[in-house]
């Protein structure tokens, strides 16, 4: 009997049809793997299934019965507990009160047992091999601890049927590794789960059955065995596509950017010495935790350098702040994109825009129609797909979220473009047109750092790369001479 299941199920917003016609279910102590492009329904047929959308027609049945006018109380109580891309942490809180949250009984004029709760909150997270301590507030956890918590938290309520989207999306191998194993223990036990991942090695190790979503249509349903990378990546996209990283060779420059011997003790970044040429892609690989994002952010002046030198062409620079860092020709697109990266409220065009106001201005007034021909011509450059420039962001899928991300800071005519995780959460034709857009970039002569935790979209992309551990950098390739086993062991600190 299936746990759950969906049949005939449509949803439309605003006349755009999210679903169409959808049946899908998942059996007791199954993975079953849900994948497609953003955009082609998945977390609507996830918001469904925990009750945060109504279908329009069709039905929903829990354990072969039909649920009417369910609501996220509703199948959190039958069982279905979910684990979003975007951690939903209160920031003030310490991750013990996180955890504690629908999982203590809420009784007038109760004592807080603080000591028992904190046992409770590392129990939790022992179950996915999380150390973390429980005293902390959530807003000081970088991404892949927020993640853990949000899995130690789902896991807590005891679910029959899970929902991980893209659970992985900011861990470590290691911490992956752990996360698999803890999918495998839970299959075992009878628990059913829907797993949502644009990694498809992933869905090849975990899934024993595969959907296939396209414009709100389900393509295909399959034994995982049965279909390769390949075949998934063509009823994902509805063509073949041969090139996720679209590498080709451009001329390359002069030094753009050096350090030397830079660090900044407050986020223990030390002693790292980089060149990065124009037309030249330098990849960062390294662990979560290994400095790769302090390094961007001390680059950026987030967090100023306290020693060693910074050179633009050159010539010897201080980056005291961002604003500093923009007027010397320095542009960061940081990891989370929806914290530090777009404004999901605001319009295509005010984002766009929104690092280049000075440029855009005119006696000190925005001048609304240099905003628009300003975003107009990235929406066109960079083929973002939206209903118009005047469109909030948030009605943008992933993949064109970043591309608004990134047209922000194209338009302030960088010399040196610092991408961090470009590509995180995106889905493979998305992955492959920000590539393409990387390569065009550098042809145009931008020196580019590219901070990624995928090793293949290191290799690549990058004509060198650098690898970091413990805040510095440990070794260096050239493309000719790297290989994903060196990267590794460097950055495992593990002999060859």
């Amino acid at each position: 009997m299936s746990l759950v299941r969906l049949r005939g199920v449509s949803k439309a917003f605003g006349g755009v049809h999210a679903l169409r016609s959808v049946s899908f279910d998942l059996e007791a102590g199954e993975v079953h793997a849900l994948v497609g492009e953003n955009g082609a329904g998945k977390s609507t047929l996830v918001r469904i299934l925990t009750g945060a959308h109504a279908p329009d027609s069709g039905t929903v049945e829990i354990d072969a019965r039909r649920v009417d006018r369910a609501d996220p109380v509703t199948m959190r109580a039958l069982g279905i507990a979910p684990i979003y891309q975007q951690p939903a942490l209160f920031p003030d809180l310490t991750v013990a009160e996180n955890l504690a949250i629908g999982h203590e009984p809420a009784r007038a004029w109760r004592r807080i047992d603080w000591r028992r709760r904190r046992e409770r909150a590392r129990e939790m997270l022992s179950r996915v091999g999380a150390d973390i301590d429980v005293d902390a507030p959530a807003v000081g956890l970088r991404m892949a601890e927020q993640q853990l918590v949000e899995i130690a938290r789902a896991l807590g309520a005891d679910a029959r049927v899970i929902l991980m989207d893209e659970p992985t999306a900011a861990l470590t191998d290691r911490e992956a590794d752990r996360l698999f194993a803890l999918v495998r223990d839970l299959r075992s036990r009878g628990i059913g789960i829907v797993y949502i991942s644009h990694r498809l090695e992933e869905v090849a190790a975990l899934a024993d059955r595969v959907s296939v979503l396209r414009d709100g249509e389900l393509i295909a349903t399959r034994p995982a065995a049965e279909i390769g990378r390949a075949e998934l990546i063509r009823l994902m996209v509805g063509r073949d596509l041969h090139a996720i990283f679209p590498k080709r060779t451009v001329p390359i420059g002069n030094v753009v950017l050096e350090t030397e011997r830079i660090g900044c003790r407050a986020v223990g970044v030390r002693d790292v010495s980089l060149k990065v040429r124009a037309g030249e892609i330098l990849g960062l690989a390294g662990l979560v935790g290994a400095g790769r994002t302090e390094f961007a952010r001390v680059l950026f002046g987030i967090d100023p350098a306290d020693q060693g030198v910074i050179r633009l062409g050159g010539s010897a620079v201080t980056v005291w702040s961002p604003a500093q860092a923009v007027r010397l020709g320095l542009a960061y697109l940081p990891e989370d994109r929806r914290r530090h990266g777009v404004i999901p409220e605001m319009s295509v065009a005010a984002n766009a825009t929104l690092a280049s106001l000075r440029a855009i201005a005119r006696h000190g007034f925005l001048d609304r129609l240099r905003e628009r021909a300003v975003a107009a011509r990235y929406l066109e450059r960079l083929s973002i797909k939206a209903r118009s420039i005047d469109a909030p962001v948030s009605e943008l899928s992933g993949g064109n979220q970043q591309k608004v991300a990134l047209a922000r800071w194209l338009a302030t005519g960088p010399r040196v473009l610092i991408l961090d995780e470009p590509t995180q959460g995106v889905d493979v034709a998305a992955k492959a047109e920000i590539h393409a857009h990387i390569v065009d970039l550098a042809a145009e002569g931008l020196a580019i750092l590219l901070i990624s935790s995928e090793l293949p979209e290191v290799l690549g992309m990058s004509d060198r790369m650098a690898v970091m551990r413990a805040g510095t950098v440990v070794g260096t390739f050239d493309r000719k001479d790297a290989t994903q086993e060196a990267i590794v062991a460097l950055a495992l600190g593990t002999p060859q």
